[in-house]
């Protein structure tokens, strides 16, 4: 029997234009739940961050794009909390983080690592080339999110795909014994943070070569999938307004370095 789709919650479905952190984001920035991804008109960083990768296409584009955005400032494991609490920030309480599978607003001094705190996901797990927390890919905040404690647990170091039973406690997601399918609502989020880390990381400085594939169950490979699905995932939840917010957050407070995905979208099938 399939499983019944629930309705599609965005944090920031706001009316009017609202000021998140310290940056401003139309209304019109919210993606409809049935839109696709499509080229973004001119976006401001054009003719300076992304300079060197227009008009480029596949190997190339990928390339130029890694150049460009591993020109960063790297954070320590211990520096991920307090960046966490302002990329992560809940628009409607500043006491607050979103927690990224559940959607849910917690404290933003209920982290740790007990029942009912949230600790620090790292989408692209850390057994998919065994990079731990060491400064570099374990700490790089363009994919680490808040979340409960015992969802992160439950996702664990798990593929994403789709199909499975409901997680308890997280409306929305789905998990088997090998893949986890994140709420509608974020799973272009999840892929667009996956494909940025195959950018950011390849194999340089000691760093393990990121690359996604269309498998699930991939172990300790420095892979992970499946490909195809993010992809369609890419395209079917556009960056909103929050996920927008927190990539220009990073650039300007943090990592001073960008998600290219979330500024293009339609990169994503240029590259792959």
């Amino acid at each position: 029997m399939p499983v019944p789709r629930v309705s599609r919650w965005k944090p920031l479905a706001l009316a009017t234009a609202t000021v998140l952190v310290g940056i401003t984001v139309p209304a019109t920035a919210t993606a409809s739940p049935t839109a696709t991804a499509s080229p973004t008109a001119a976006p401001a960083y054009d003719d300076t961050y992304y300079q060197d990768a227009l008009g480029k296409t596949g190997t190339e584009l990928k390339s130029a794009l890694h150049t460009i955005v591993s020109d960063q400032t790297k954070l320590s494991y211990d520096q991920v909390w307090d960046a966490l609490k302002t990329t992560d920030q809940d628009p409607a309480n500043s006491a607050n983080v979103i927690l990224l599978y559940t959607g849910a607003s917690r404290a933003k001094s209920a982290s740790g690592g007990d029942q009912g705190d949230w600790n620090r996901e790292h989408v692209w797990a850390k057994s998919h080339g065994d990079f731990g927390t060491a400064t570099g890919p374990g700490t790089d905040i363009h994919h680490l999110r808040p979340e409960d404690v015992t969802v992160n647990s439950i996702r664990g170091n798990k593929d994403f795909d789709n199909g499975g039973g409901a997680v308890g406690g997280a409306p929305g997601n789905l998990t088997d014994a090998d893949s986890f399918e994140p709420r509608d609502e974020v799973k272009g989020d999840v892929a667009r943070m996956i494909l940025y880390m195959a950018v950011r990381y390849d194999g340089e400085a000691g760093f393990p070569d990121l690359e996604p594939n269309d498998r699930v169950d991939n172990g300790s490979a420095p892979a992970i999938g499946r490909l195809s699905v993010l992809k369609k995932w890419n395209a079917e939840d556009p960056p909103d307004a929050f996920e927008k917010n927190r990539n220009q957050v990073i650039f300007d407070k943090f990592q001073h370095n960008r998600n290219p995905f979330i500024d293009h979208p339609e990169w994503v099938e240029e590259v792959w």
